[in-house]
């Protein structure tokens, strides 16, 4: 058998291998997931995401210990941040979700963002196919966890889940920036710390508030990142992942929530919004890869220096090199 075919057979190390030919951008990686996209569309994406000291990482562990306890296979994702001065990474859920290790219903992959912004790496969403084509049941992505670029998971899971503490100093980080916009559902993590009540509050007058919060003293519009759940309001439920605490209720609210998006018909809108995604990240790449090997490298160079010498704008040296791509074009045809 294949690769694609151990992969679907459930071969870890197959499914392993496949990850990492996705991550490096093998072209072996593009064949692969050919064959897998028939095999997909039956996971439930569960985006977690929040402030750091949040306690993310130690969530998404015991939500996967409550949803073994329910038969159900978990897929997991943690993205962790690039160095900028190195370009590695610590990955280091690895280490903190090292008590799953050994259960054969589990799959932790931990990667880097390699400089992609939005608190995703590059190729979730494509890491995400591999584990629902494996027939991981729940696939949970925990994001980077910078507070305020997270709204990327908004796009690729059906469920999101923002997470905030209390005694962070900002009451309601998540506010900031839309990232509470995108919550399905809000989790107070470490609920045995002072400031609980306070912050559960804070939380119930940003969502009373709607879709116009305050944020230093302005209240503004948030552009809607996937389609609104009207029929939806998201609970707040406090847990302590350390202990175990609440995380069967969290559980539930996410199986709920699911429910109600089969029930409305608001899956497939999610579902649409999740490949239109993965569509238009190919199509960049693509046209990306098709312009540059018909550009030839001493006309980039000259525009280039252009522009570091402040004698051309980088947005009319964009224009120029389209421009310049489209002639040849024409020239081939011609």
């Amino acid at each position: 058998m294949d690769i694609a075919d151990r992969l679907l057979a459930g071969d870890r190390r197959a499914l392993a291998r496949t990850i990492t030919l996705i991550e490096n951008g093998d072209p072996e990686a593009r064949s692969i997931l050919q064959r897998l996209y028939a095999h997909t569309g039956h996971a439930h994406i569960v985006g977690v995401t929040g402030a750091p000291g949040s306690g993310k990482s130690t969530l998404v562990s015991a939500m996967a210990r409550a949803y073994r306890e329910r038969n159900q296979a978990v897929g997991i994702i943690a993205v962790d941040p690039t160095s900028p001065f190195t370009g590695g990474a610590l990955l280091g859920d690895r280490v903190r979700m090292r008590d799953l290790a050994g259960d054969p219903g589990v799959f932790i992959r931990s990667m880097a963002t390699r400089g992609h912004l939005g608190g995703l790496a590059r190729a979730t969403s494509e890491v995400i196919m591999a584990l629902d084509a494996a027939g991981y049941q729940r696939i949970l992505v925990e994001t980077v966890g910078v507070g305020q670029a997270e709204v990327d998971i908004a796009r690729t899971a059906h469920t999101t889940i923002v997470v905030q503490a209390p005694g962070m100093g900002d009451e309601v980080q998540a506010i900031k920036a839309g990232v509470l916009e995108i919550a399905d559902v809000l989790v107070i993590n470490k609920a045995d710390r002072d400031g609980v009540e306070r912050t559960e509050s804070a939380l119930r007058m940003a969502l009373e508030a709607g879709e116009q919060v305050s944020h230093h003293g302005r209240f503004m519009s948030i552009e809607p990142l996937k389609p609104p759940s009207p029929g939806w309001r998201p609970p707040i439920l406090r847990t302590v992942a350390t202990a175990q605490e609440g995380i069967s209720g969290l559980v539930d609210a996410v199986e709920r929530h699911a429910a109600y998006l089969q029930e409305s018909g608001r899956w497939h809108e999610r579902e649409r919004t999740r490949v239109e995604l993965t569509l238009r990240e190919i199509l960049r790449d693509e046209l990306m890869a098709l312009l540059m090997t018909r550009l030839p490298r001493h006309l980039v160079e000259t525009h280039l220096q252009q522009i570091v010498a402040r004698a051309l704008d980088p947005y009319s040296a964009a224009v120029a090199l389209l421009t310049a791509t489209m002639r040849t074009d024409e020239g081939t045809v011609g």
